[in-house]
């Protein structure tokens, strides 16, 4: 994968990737996508819309053209293979742990991260079923903005990842 294509080693992706990527989010399909995008990654809005940007670049395209994909690929209609390899890559990307972005300090309670991570799980879900209701898109967005923090991690996926851990137990 091209290098301006890959995460910047903190965990969180290239802000000019980012703003270069940017969908339409005015469009309801694109709204959608990102939406959908937020809920399976898991990731921020911001990440999301990096996710389709890099798809989208990646399979020669628009984001709009992979919004339209994704949207007719949940009615049953087959995703052209490279749009949706693109898009496969583009999500392990956004899920590729940082070696840096590892917490070193204290640890919350195991209940204040159990409670955090349930609230990220029910706003993921309602995301889920409704990717591009804007209310369930931001309260997903601030439910993973605190569990980043509590974690003292930089990307959904990996303040995910530790919490799970940590509530098992696991160092």
């Amino acid at each position: 994968m091209p290098r301006n294509l890959e995460s910047d080693g903190t965990g969180s992706l290239p802000e000019a990737a980012v703003s270069a990527a940017q969908p339409p989010i005015d469009e309801p399909r694109a709204a959608w996508a990102v939406g959908t995008v937020m809920a399976v990654t898991p990731c921020s809005a911001r990440d999301a819309r990096w996710v389709l940007g890099v798809a989208a670049k990646a399979a020669g395209v628009t984001p709009a053209e992979v919004a339209a994909a994704m949207a007719a690929g949940s009615r049953g209609t087959a995703m052209p293979a490279v749009v949706e390899r693109a898009l496969h890559r583009a999500v392990a990307t956004a899920r590729t742990v940082s070696p840096r972005s590892a917490c070193i300090g204290l640890m919350p309670s195991r209940a204040r991260t159990e409670e955090v991570l349930a609230e990220f799980r029910a706003c993921q879900s309602r995301l889920t079923a409704a990717p591009s209701d804007m209310r369930a898109r931001q309260a997903l967005d601030d439910a993973a903005y605190t569990l980043c923090v509590l974690l003292g991690r930089t990307g959904v996926h990996d303040a995910v990842l530790a919490a799970e851990q940590h509530l098992t137990g696991e160092p």
